[in-house]
């Protein structure tokens, strides 16, 4: 309840309980049957064990939804109990999310529907999670980055309530853009191929499946009495349907984050433009590893790209700039590279030195795309900061002005713009 008010919901309260007579100011009821007006959703915070004679006053006040956030029911072996509850939904046409989870957020409406704690940090990525514990890494990562998002949804042990449900609501969503999705299994793996399928064509879909090895699938069924199944029908699945499947939490995270802030490119030339020539090896590679196409320079833009660096740099692809160099350097090759329509993305590597700080590349480079934004010019640009620890502000700020950094990594940047070209690719765009 203190959730649910502090994190600004405007619609009305109730509070039920047996005993009290009022709960942060506000009137409580002894049972649901008491409220006069209509409910639209009733939470619950109560043993697992009174649950299904208190689900009945539910269907007798004709409320149409509940959020089962007790535990104790099949991931502990009490599969009995849970039935009993999906029947009593059932027979009242109830639609039930849980039981064991940790509620969920939307942020449209400001509603906190939660034990976690309040968020407000609005945009356009719904993710949903098996785990209350995975859920909080989500809160915890999306707050931290100043991640935007519509929805943070618990499953739990699904019994009513699971992806393919979510997956058609943030389809028609016009908050939603992108759809992360931590899972242990799938209820019906059919089903959810047919609806991922359909909505991949238009919003990507990220999936986190865990209990892909055997020890995990163990754990899985102790935590939310999942059959984790076999991997590699999961694998074919979830490829065929057009998700794109990451095999780490910090993974699904990145990627869903990316997907929202990358422009969906235009074809698949892609420059790498750089600082290190080392660098430019290790972006090269995750390049290959990623399934993205290196462009073969044309003659004249190779010529152009020379004019701007030293004789003892390489022009080519990767583009070296080398280290010495200032950041007049810098802006002039970006430049070229955001406005030769032949470029259709561009991966930056940066190395620290005294002659182009960190946050004098990061001001000069944020400059430079807004400015081609403002032209119209919308193309995905990532970069690799290597260096000292001022890479991380200058990371911090290339995030702010929607630019996706990464300070100490070549692999993470090209990971996600790889993601973008996978369902830029399925969704028919390129």
């Amino acid at each position: 309840m203190q959730n649910l008010i502090s994190g600004g919901y405007t619609g009305t309260i109730y509070p039920i309980h047996p005993h009290a007579k009022e709960i942060l100011g506000k009137n409580c009821y002894k049972s649901v049957l008491e409220v006069p007006e209509k409910i639209d959703i009733a939470i619950f915070c109560i043993p697992a064990s009174i649950v299904p004679r208190i689900l009945e006053e539910v269907g007798h006040k004709q409320i149409p939804g509940a959020i089962l956030i007790p535990s104790g029911f099949a991931e502990i072996g009490e599969v009995g109990l849970q039935q009993e509850v999906v029947r009593i939904a059932h027979n009242y046409k109830i639609r039930i999310m849980g039981p064991n989870i940790f509620g969920f957020y939307y942020t449209p409406k400001n509603l906190c529907a939660t034990f976690c704690t309040p968020y407000n940090e609005k945009g356009g990525i719904a993710l949903s999670s098996q785990s209350g514990g995975v859920g909080m890494a989500i809160i915890g990562f999306t707050r931290s980055t100043k991640t935007g998002v519509s929805a943070i949804v618990g499953l739990g042990n699904k019994s009513d309530i699971d992806e393919d449900d979510l997956l058609t609501f943030f389809e028609q969503d016009k908050n939603t853009q992108v759809i992360a999705m931590h899972m242990e299994d799938l209820k019906d793996g059919r089903s959810f191929a047919e609806v991922a399928q359909r909505v991949s064509k238009h919003k990507p879909i990220v999936v986190l499946k865990a209990g892909r090895t055997n020890l995990g699938a163990k754990a899985a069924k102790s935590h939310t009495g999942a059959l984790a199944g076999n991997d590699q029908i999961y694998d074919a699945i979830l490829q065929q349907c057009g998700v794109i499947r990451v095999l780490s939490l910090n993974n699904l995270l990145e990627f869903s984050r990316g997907l929202q802030i990358l422009p969906t490119p235009k074809g698949e030339n892609i420059l790498i433009l750089t600082g290190a020539g080392g660098s430019g090896v290790l972006l090269s590679d995750a390049c290959v590893d990623n399934g993205l196409h290196l462009m073969n320079m044309p003659e004249d833009l190779n010529k152009a790209f020379k004019k701007y660096i030293p004789q003892f740099g390489a022009s080519g692809n990767p583009v070296d700039i080398t280290g010495g160099e200032p950041p007049t350097t810098y802006r002039n090759t970006i430049e070229l590279a955001m406005n030769d329509n032949r470029i259709h993305s561009l991966i930056l590597g940066y190395w620290h030195t005294i002659i182009t700080p960190p946050m004098v590349f990061a001001t000069l480079l944020s400059e430079t795309i807004e400015e081609a934004r403002k032209q119209g010019i919308y193309k995905p640009v990532v970069v690799s900061l290597v260096g000292d620890i001022e890479v991380e502000d200058a990371s911090r700020h290339l995030m702010e002005h929607n630019i996706l950094a990464y300070p100490y990594s070549a692999e993470k940047p090209v990971a996600v713009l790889g993601a973008k070209y996978q369902w830029s690719r399925f969704a028919g765009l390129i």
